[in-house]
């Protein structure tokens, strides 16, 4: 009865060892899967963005004469469309449904559409339904005394939401109050709520010199002030092989710049290595911030093991008088810290991947659109697991550091 007590006991303790192990690299395997899947996303998307150069400036809508740059940029050797956005917070009313707050994109259709990422493209109705394709007519030079085209794309969640359609009036107002609205005219919705999701679910996009007009952003005084004609950013694409050849894009970005000598010009091919820069930075924080998680394990794996050699201390005794020799207790005791973190390891990867499946399933918007990029990459996970066991050697010098040092004479007693 002793025996099988001692030896549910020495089970229980190997058990405990390899769920610390378990916890700990299920730590990291969740960490570095969902961070390094949320990282090649942003990489995936920045090479496949449509177009290949940005054009940003300092402060609230900081780029100004955006249409006339533009222009400027599109007649740059290389150039395909340079392409200027404006992004603006409005509040939109439609029937009793108002003031709702939305996002609104002002965008110049035939450049917005001539850089539009494949993956967006099939979202967007081709040729664009906004009025005037170069939003020249409205803008007119700058005095913006042309006439409005007044249409909208309307995201379709946003649109059931308030209970729009293509053909419905829709207003906008800069502000939350109804009597400074203008009437727009859904003229088609963009993608579905599945493609879409709850992070693009209320968003418009309009002519650029109509949302211009509508938020202050056309002339400093109404339309009879200075031009200002902001923008956020002018996003450029390159005409035909250009594109992927990152020598043509360089060059087109230092001609860009030179046109606009105050503004920030960069390229995506830079912006993508600047991230996986700082992905190898988190990388290595999520390691280091395991590393808390993964030492507790190890030591207590050492503890388990030396525990156990206080327990068959007698056998250790009679095979080190048979003649045993120390390499092979030290291969023992070797095996033992392998076998439990090994056990341990392949844990951890199995409760980090259902960590993430459960919160995939269960855990806030926010989150489960997180976890569904995450990547289990079989190289980092093996890098992990061979990192682990090779850690685990070191918890069994203790063990076989205390099977070494037993006296004979007493063990055998």
């Amino acid at each position: 009865m002793t025996r099988r007590v001692a030896l549910t006991h020495r089970g229980w303790q190997s058990a405990f060892a390899t769920a610390a192990i378990a916890a700990a690299v299920a730590l990291p395997v969740v960490l570095l899967s969902v961070g390094g899947g949320v990282s090649q996303h942003e990489v995936h998307d920045l090479e496949n963005a449509g177009y290949e150069v940005t054009v940003s400036a300092p402060g609230l809508h900081g780029i100004s004469s955006a249409h006339n740059l533009s222009q400027r940029i599109d007649g740059l050797p290389g150039v395909g469309s340079a392409s200027p956005i404006l992004s603006s917070p409005v509040d939109a009313f439609h029937g009793s449904h108002g003031p709702v707050p939305t996002l609104a994109e002002g965008v110049i259709p035939s450049a917005f559409q001539a850089t539009e990422s494949p993956s967006l493209r099939p979202l967007f109705p081709s040729p664009l339904p906004l009025g005037d394709p170069g939003d020249l007519l409205h803008f007119a030079n700058g005095t913006y005394h042309g006439p409005a085209t007044n249409e909208l794309l309307l995201s379709t969640p946003f649109a059931e939401s308030i209970g729009a359609s293509v053909g419905s009036t829709v207003e906008l107002s800069a502000t939350a109050n109804r009597s400074t609205a203008v009437a727009f005219t859904v003229t088609a919705e963009v993608g579905s709520p599945s493609t879409l999701g709850t992070t693009a679910a209320y968003a418009i996009v309009l002519p650029l010199s109509d949302l211009q007009v509508l938020t202050g952003f056309a002339r400093s005084n109404g339309t009879a002030g200075s031009v200002v004609d902001a923008a956020d950013t002018v996003q450029v694409s390159l005409a035909g092989a250009g594109a992927a050849q990152p020598s043509t894009v360089a060059e087109v970005a230092s001609e860009v710049q030179g046109l606009v000598p105050y503004y920030g010009v960069s390229t995506l091919s830079t912006q993508a290595q600047q991230l996986e820069q700082a992905s190898a930075v988190l990388d290595g924080f999520y390691i280091g911030l395991s590393s808390v998680g993964l030492t507790i394990g190890l030591v207590f794996l050492s503890i388990v093991l030396v525990r156990k050699v206080e327990t068959e201390r007698r056998t250790i005794g009679v095979q080190r008088a048979l003649g045993v020799p120390g390499r092979q207790v030290a291969l023992r005791w070797t095996r033992s810290a392998l076998q439990l973190s090994g056990a341990g390891s392949a844990g951890g990867v199995v409760g980090g991947w259902a960590i993430v499946a459960v919160l995939a399933r269960y855990g806030s918007p926010t989150v489960q659109e997180a976890v569904a990029l995450a990547i289990f990459d079989p190289i980092v996970l093996s890098e992990l697991v061979g990192a682990v066991l090779l850690f685990s050697l070191l918890a069994s010098l203790a063990a076989t550091r205390a099977a070494l040092r037993l006296s004979i004479p007493e063990a055998l007693r």
